[in-house]
């Protein structure tokens, strides 16, 4: 039977010197006794698949609202595909799995209902404040919310889990980075390989979930010269006596093949050309090791300049968007102005945290439905509601 000192040596062993090691974590703010069967990242792992905030995530809004079908991704389905990849790409490149496991599932914990709407109303509420972002709120549900022990706060997460979350990097990602999380240092590869496996999912489970949703058709994706031509290769292989969704599935599995490929190679190349050949010269390097190649990258941008201009702002799209804006701004500032209607237990933090940031922790932590029903029940006067109230 393999336990904890084992699977430590077989790291030693197996992963890449520049792989961070579980032995070598800087450890948890407050220390507890290491587990016998399991390394510290695989605790932080399981730790964030039992959490609250990660259960939530299944009634939190990707791109279409949930309750508008079964079918489309929501946060969890879209972290659980993050992390698929993240484990595919970390496995390849004899990366921490378990490191790159565990941040992947928490990279989203802290975002609000309704997706970006959500994010974007809370952000436009508290522009003289120092806006609203969801990655540091993802550090404050891990560190501070999450309430799992009687003794300590939040999950009491390795500082290198937490660092991938605040230091998470794409264009919709712009964190505050602590002093205390090492701004001037670059984050791990294996919180370098989340990004990369962020982009990819959510640029190929967008085309999938808007065509389900007739926003687009596939003959629409000719605007998208490279993804076109793989679609067209998959017709040809399935034929057109099968159903147009096999089409879809043999194309989108094959786009996401492409790009993880791509990302694989261009790594490795960074590696060798960066010279990285530990855990500080990663640390130390001052442009991105894991990524996709320019061109990838380039093909990326029209795709994504596709899908802004024919789903994101796709009128049916818009109006989800403008509708739950209107939600969370009215609910944040029907708090704000009356604060006997929220939560005892919230109403008991307002001393020590502030109004306007336990307002800011309620509405965030609240599913889609969850927020809905609590907009109801303040805004609502018809009599069949009032047996909700």
């Amino acid at each position: 039977m393999l336990k904890r000192a084992d699977l430590e040596q077989l790291e030693r062993q197996v992963l890449a010197p520049y792989a961070m090691k579980s032995a070598d974590t800087r450890g948890r703010d407050y220390p507890i006794t290491p587990d016998e069967l399991r390394t510290e990242f695989q605790r932080d792992r399981d730790r964030i698949i039992h959490s609250t905030a990660f259960r939530k995530l299944e009634y939190k809004t990707q791109v279409y609202m949930v309750h508008y079908g079964d079918y489309f991704r929501t946060r969890l389905t879209h972290t659980m595909e993050v992390a698929q990849i993240a484990r595919t790409l970390a496995r390849n490149l004899r990366l921490n799995a378990d490191l790159t496991e565990a941040i992947a599932l928490a990279h989203d914990l802290g975002h609000t209902p309704f997706g970006h709407s959500g994010e974007a109303a809370l952000k436009r509420l508290l522009a003289d404040q120092g806006g609203f972002e969801h990655n540091e709120q993802g550090l404050r549900v891990v560190e501070y919310l999450e309430e799992r022990y009687p003794d300590v706060p939040g999950l009491n997460l390795t500082w290198e889990v937490r660092e991938g979350i605040i230091k998470h990097d794409t264009e919709y990602d712009s964190p505050n980075v602590p002093e205390r999380f090492k701004p001037e240092w670059a984050p791990t590869l294996e919180a370098q390989v989340c990004d990369v496996a962020d982009e990819i999912a959510y640029n190929n489970h967008d085309i999938d979930d808007a065509l389900k949703m007739g926003l687009i058709s596939i003959r629409d994706l000719k605007e998208v010269d490279w993804v076109w031509e793989i679609f067209e290769r998959a017709q040809k292989e399935i034929g057109d006596e099968k159903p147009e969704k096999f089409v879809k599935y043999r194309a989108i599995g094959t786009l996401i093949d492409m790009q993880v490929a791509d990302a694989l190679q261009t790594t490795v190349q960074n590696i060798r050309s960066f010279n990285i050949q530990s855990v500080a010269d990663v640390r130390q390097c001052r442009q991105k090791i894991v990524t996709m190649s320019q061109e990838m990258l380039e093909k990326n941008r029209c795709l994504k300049d596709f899908l802004m201009r024919r789903v994101y702002r796709h009128p049916y799209v818009v109006r989800m968007a403008t509708k739950a804006e209107r939600f969370v701004e009215k609910m944040f500032l029907l708090y704000r102005d009356t604060p006997e209607q929220l939560p005892l237990k919230y109403q008991a933090r307002i001393e020590r945290d502030g109004l306007v940031r336990v307002i800011v922790d309620y509405l965030s932590g609240m599913t889609d439905r969850y927020l809905l029903d609590e907009y109801i029940k303040a805004f609502e006067p018809e009599e069949k509601f009032l047996g909700r109230l």
